[in-house]
C-alpha cells in the first residue's frame, strides 16, 4: 500500500472526529512516511512497518475518547469513552459487551429503583398526612422524607459506582493502548 493509500484509509477510519485531531494525526502519519523516505525506505516498507491504517484509526478513536472523558466527564463522554474502548477490537467486544451490559442493566434497575422510591416518599410526604396513617400524621411526614433520603442517598452512592467503572474503563482501554502501543510502532 502506498502513501496516499495508507492516508485514504486513514483519514476514513477517523471520520467522526473533530477536523484538527483529524489534520493533526494525519500529519503525524506524513512524518512517518517523509521520514521512512529520507532513510531510504520505500512508501510500501513504511506503510507496512505502520501496520493497518483501520487498525490504528480505531487506537486513535479509542484514545481521543478517552481524553475527553478526563477532560469533560458528563454522560456523553463516559459513553463516547465507553465505545472506545470496546471500538478497540472484537475480542473486546466479546469478553467486555456481555459485562458490560448485565452491570450496566443491573445500574440502571437500580436507578429507576431510586427514582421510583424518591417518587413515593414524595406521595407519602404529601398525601400520607392526609389518609389517616397509624402513627399519625407526623409518622406519615416522616416516614416520606426518610424515603426520599434514602432514595437520595442511593442515587449519590450509585453515581459514585458509575463514575468508578468508567474510569475502571479508561484505565482498561490505556492499559490495552499501551500493550498494542510497541505493535504499531515503527521498528528501526
Amino acid at each position: 500500500m502506498n502513501r496516499q493509500a495508507f492516508i485514504d484509509r486513514l483519514r476514513l477510519g477517523l471520520s467522526g472526529l473533530p477536523p484538527a485531531a483529524i489534520k493533526d494525526a494525519v500529519a503525524d502519519y506524513e512524518t512517518h512516511f517523509a521520514e521512512g523516505a529520507a532513510a531510504g525506505r520505500t512508501e510500501e516498507e513504511v506503510a507496512e512497518a505502520l501496520g493497518d491504517p483501520a487498525r490504528l484509526a480505531r487506537e486513535l478513536r479509542a484514545e481521543s475518547g478517552l481524553k475527553k472523558w478526563e477532560e469533560q466527564r458528563n454522560p456523553t463522554s463516559a459513553a463516547g469513552a465507553i465505545f472506545a474502548v470496546l471500538g478497540l477490537g472484537a475480542i473486546d467486544i466479546l469478553i467486555l459487551l456481555p459485562i458490560l451490559m448485565t452491570v450496566g442493566g443491573v445500574l440502571f434497575g437500580l436507578i429507576v429503583a431510586a427514582i421510583g422510591v424518591f417518587v413515593a416518599g414524595g406521595v407519602v410526604f404529601a398525601a400520607g398526612p392526609f389518609l389517616g396513617p397509624p402513627g399519625g400524621p407526623i409518622a406519615a411526614l416522616l416516614a416520606g422524607i426518610g424515603m426520599m433520603a434514602l432514595a437520595a442517598s442511593a442515587g449519590a452512592i450509585l453515581t459514585i459506582v458509575v463514575i468508578g467503572l468508567v474510569n475502571a474503563l479508561v484505565w482498561y482501554g490505556r492499559l490495552h493502548y499501551r500493550l498494542l502501543k510497541p505493535a504499531i510502532e515503527p521498528q528501526s
